[in-house]
């Protein structure tokens, strides 16, 4: 039995608290990354890994130290790796003759490779060289998908699926303008895939509604997709499924339209319309004669009934 695979009883409240943060959950935890360096990783690659891990902070750890395995043979050494520090993304960087300036996007499931694709760098203008100013750490950014590609495509499909897991950081309830600080755009054209990153600068417009600028704040990069690794429709279907306590339970006689409406049927008894109170009139009034019938009518009514 694998070291990390046997049941581990907690010592200390520590260790306790800790075993608790790894229990799974109704309500997941942010999705950590990890970022580790191939055997034979050159400069380029080491930065990209570095300018990645600048956005994903507080969100992601770097292993500084080469790691020789190659993910589409053999994938133990990730999954190792995934449950030891307990990320369920990664990137991983290397550099060889045949694949050169090679990067290798994934997520984990139940800390197992789901999806997997290979990415070649043929163009990267690092954070440094932009000088401009950063966002802070932390940041939540906005994401732009650009390209017909995405949409029709399974490949790039899985692929902006794979985008949006690794930046969009964490879930929030409530947005403020001033909170919307850098966007990342990805455009997909002609076979290349094109990552931008631009800082939002709120200018004065003379009205309510600011003036926007972008300005590029680094990293670019141009990207050719390379192989894949998808999971099976049936495979990536559980794993996108959702818990029934946090399913909405269905109410009787309420609809929604499409803009948001709520729409609800009441169910209500028979109203006897002869003993509702109306406005007193003198022209409503019933004359001797008609009350003289009407007693006579229950009281035959009443007799029929004994």
């Amino acid at each position: 039995m694998d070291a990390l695979d046997r049941v581990v009883k907690p010592k200390t409240k520590r260790a306790k608290r800790f075993l608790e943060k790894r229990e799974p959950k109704l309500s997941e935890n942010i999705k950590n990354a990890m970022l580790i360096k191939g055997g034979n990783a050159n400069l380029t690659v080491t930065q990209v890994l570095r300018d990645v891990y600048a956005l994903k902070k507080p969100y992601g750890i770097l292993y500084k130290k080469k790691n020789i395995t190659r993910p589409f043979e053999d994938q133990t050494s990730l999954e190792f790796f995934s449950k030891k520090s307990d990320c369920s993304l990664f990137m991983f960087g290397s550099h060889n003759k045949k694949r050169p300036n090679n990067l290798v996007i994934g997520r984990m499931y139940d800390y197992h490779v789901l999806d997997m694709i290979e990415l070649g760098i043929e163009k990267f203008v690092s954070l440094k060289d932009i000088k401009n100013s950063k966002c802070p750490e932390g940041t939540k950014p906005m994401l732009i998908f650009a390209g017909d590609d995405f949409d029709v495509t399974e490949d790039y499909r899985r692929l902006k699926s794979l985008f949006i897991d690794f930046f969009r950081g964490p879930t929030v309830s409530n947005i403020r303008l001033a909170g919307l600080e850098y966007v990342l755009h990805f455009t997909a054209l002609n076979g290349k895939i094109y990552f931008r990153s631009y800082k939002l600068l709120l200018k004065k417009s003379g009205c309510r509604t600011p003036r926007i600028e972008l300005e590029e704040m680094g990293p670019s990069l141009d990207l050719v997709l390379r192989r894949t690794h998808l999971a099976s429709d049936d495979l990536y279907k559980l794993s996108m499924k959702m818990p029934k306590a946090l399913k909405p339970k269905k109410k009787k006689n309420v609809s929604h339209d499409t803009f948001g409406t709520t729409y609800g049927r009441i169910h209500m008894q028979k109203q006897d319309l002869s003993k509702l109170q109306t406005r007193k009139m003198k022209g409503l009034k019933k004359r001797p004669a008609e009350r003289k019938a009407e007693d006579e009518e229950n009281k035959s009514k009443r007799i029929k009934k004994d």
